[in-house]
Formats: structure tokens, C-alpha cells, sequence
């Protein structure tokens, strides 16, 4: 009886150093937000394009998507969901939500928004031109696209801004963009209690059709 009371208390004291030996499992860091470049394929104009207005955008490059391999060229589909005009007393806000990524051979659904990153345009000898020249001539532009230039006949005027002066929107895309995204210049983003993602700036926000913008389902880190 003795020797199997040695033997239980043994027993025990081996499964409790067991126990004191392993450590509880770390919880998995959070996975890094699942970006996508895109390109839209009409002009957004806050507090003048309304909200409702169906929007589209072009993926630019292959993505994988819960698995799923999504070709370049996917087509995001979705809705301006708020759109407000800067004023006196408010700053300019718009909220653009995708629900919806189609391809030639497949369709998911999704929920993610246009977020304050792009990549901007570089110039052939690969300087970018996320802040254009020291002076611009347009009140409005926010840093996307290739800078206004109104004396080149590849612009169009475009009316707008701030002081009812015409604005020119190029209607050629960029050649050549930046590797790496970066903020537009003077926007910020407010996420709601919903999760939807929303653009302020002092300025009016306005985005084209030759910028590659970035999606997400939520905020972006600053790129290492």
C-alpha cells in the first residue's frame, strides 16, 4: 500500500512540473490589412458627385483574396456613401465603400473602402510628384495625378475649386507610378463605429481616373 502511495505522489509530482513547464500559447498578432491599388473608372468629386452614385475601380495587380487568386483587371463595385463640399464651417468629407469583386472567371463579395494612400506618379527620371510644383495654379488639386499643368493641350478644363476658377483634370493616365504608397497630401481618415472608412480635408476632395488609389477594409500602417 505504501509503495503505490509513492508511486501516486510521484505521478503527481511529475504532471504538476509538466504543467509548470509549458507556457500558454502567445495570441497571433493581427494580420497585417489586406491592400488593393486600384484605378477609378469615373472622377469623384466630394459634395458633387452624390451619394448613392455606383463606382467602379480596376485592380492592377493579381491579389489573393481569402484564397482566392483574383486576376489584374478584377473590377471592385460599390457606392459613394457620403459626399460633402468643404465650407466655411466644415471640411470636405467623402466615403466611397466597394462591396463587390468580379472577374472574368469568378466574383467574391467584400467590404472595403477608399483609404488617404496612393501611389503617386513619378517622372522619367523617378522623381514623384506627390507635392507638384511650389506654386500650383489649381486650389483643389490634393496631391493625386499628374499635376495640372493648364498650358498643356493633354488637359482639360474642368469646372470647380474653391474661387469658381476653372480646374483642369488630365484625361491621359500617368505612365509610371511610385513603388510605394504614400498619403495624399492634407486628407485624413475617420473610421466610424460601423467600420466605414471616411476622407476629410480642408480641401475639396477630388479624385480621378489616372491615379492609383488604395483600398482596404480598414486603416493602413505607415509603410516600413
Amino acid at each position: 500500500m505504501s509503495q503505490r502511495f509513492s508511486i501516486l505522489i510521484a505521478l503527481l509530482v511529475t504532471a504538476c512540473c509538466l504543467s509548470l513547464g509549458q507556457t500558454e500559447p502567445k495570441p497571433n498578432a493581427s494580420p497585417a490589412t489586406q491592400e488593393f491599388p486600384v484605378v477609378l473608372q469615373q472622377n469623384v468629386t466630394a459634395g458633387k458627385t452624390p451619394p448613392g452614385t455606383k463606382i467602379e475601380a480596376k485592380l492592377t495587380i493579381a491579389s489573393l483574396v481569402n484564397g482566392t487568386v483574383v486576376p489584374r483587371n478584377a473590377i471592385f463595385s460599390g457606392e459613394v456613401v457620403e459626399s460633402v463640399l468643404k465650407s466655411d464651417t466644415q471640411p470636405s468629407r467623402l466615403s466611397v465603400q466597394m462591396n463587390s469583386l468580379k472577374w472574368k472567371n469568378g466574383s467574391l463579395p467584400v467590404k472595403i473602402f477608399l483609404t488617404a494612400w496612393y501611389f503617386p506618379p513619378v517622372t522619367q527620371t523617378g522623381g514623384d510628384l506627390q507635392y507638384g510644383p511650389e506654386q500650383p495654379t489649381s486650389r483643389t488639386w490634393n496631391g493625386a495625378g499628374a499635376y495640372p499643368d493648364p498650358n498643356s493641350p493633354a488637359y482639360k478644363p474642368f469646372p470647380g475649386g474653391d474661387s469658381g476658377q476653372k480646374d483642369s483634370v488630365p484625361d491621359t493616365p500617368s505612365s509610371v507610378s511610385a513603388k510605394h504608397r504614400v498619403l495624399i497630401k492634407d486628407v485624413q481618415s475617420e473610421r466610424a463605429p460601423d467600420g466605414r472608412l471616411t476622407l476629410v480635408s480642408k480641401r475639396n476632395l477630388k479624385l480621378d481616373k489616372i491615379t492609383t488609389y488604395v483600398l482596404a477594409p480598414s486603416e493602413l500602417a505607415v509603410p516600413k
